[in-house]
């Protein structure tokens, strides 16, 4: 067993790679083909999801976690920048926003807001763009506002005024 099972608590708000943010209801003892196996259970209250993760696998699965404000001003600086659409067939550039979003890595996931963002008076995304952007949109929202304590509203607004500054600069 690693030293760090104990690395999060019940109440703990973590992040899991493939899902965003969630929040560790309990930590219970199952028996799994005739092993007892300790697993974190995490909630995902907006997904109405939950996910038992096995806590000596819990690192190896990509569990951690929150970001750290420094990590946050870090991705918001990231959306200011100039957004980097390589000229790679979309279903290539599509393949690696996925990569990145389901990284769990909130500056990957910044990136991909940057680069999927459209000013209004830009041309239209198309679906599979729009489907990208907002699942990007809703992890960054989600684990800036758990980390600031705010509510989502705040953290989407926060967003937005970057978005928008950097719109109205170009």
């Amino acid at each position: 067993m690693s030293k760090k099972k104990n690395e999060f608590r019940p109440d703990d708000f973590v992040v899991y790679p493939a899902h965003g943010v969630g929040k560790i209801v309990s930590i219970e003892e199952q028996e799994v083909a005739g092993m007892s196996l300790e697993l974190f259970v995490i909630s995902f209250e907006k997904d109405k999801m939950t996910l038992r993760v096995p806590t000596h696998k819990a690192t190896e699965a990509g569990l951690r976690s929150l970001s750290s404000p420094d990590v946050v001003a870090h991705a918001m600086k990231t959306l200011k920048g100039k957004a980097k659409v390589k000229k790679a067939m979309w279903s290539r550039r599509a393949q690696e926003y996925e990569q990145k979003i389901n990284s769990g890595d909130l500056i990957a996931i910044a990136e991909v807001v940057r680069d999927l963002h459209r000013a209004d008076d830009q041309r239209e995304q198309s679906y599979s763009e729009r489907q990208l952007y907002e699942a990007a949109l809703e992890r960054l929202i989600r684990e800036i506002a758990a980390v600031s304590g705010n509510d989502e509203t705040a953290a989407a607004r926060e967003i937005d005024g970057v978005l928008g500054a950097r719109a109205a600069a170009a």
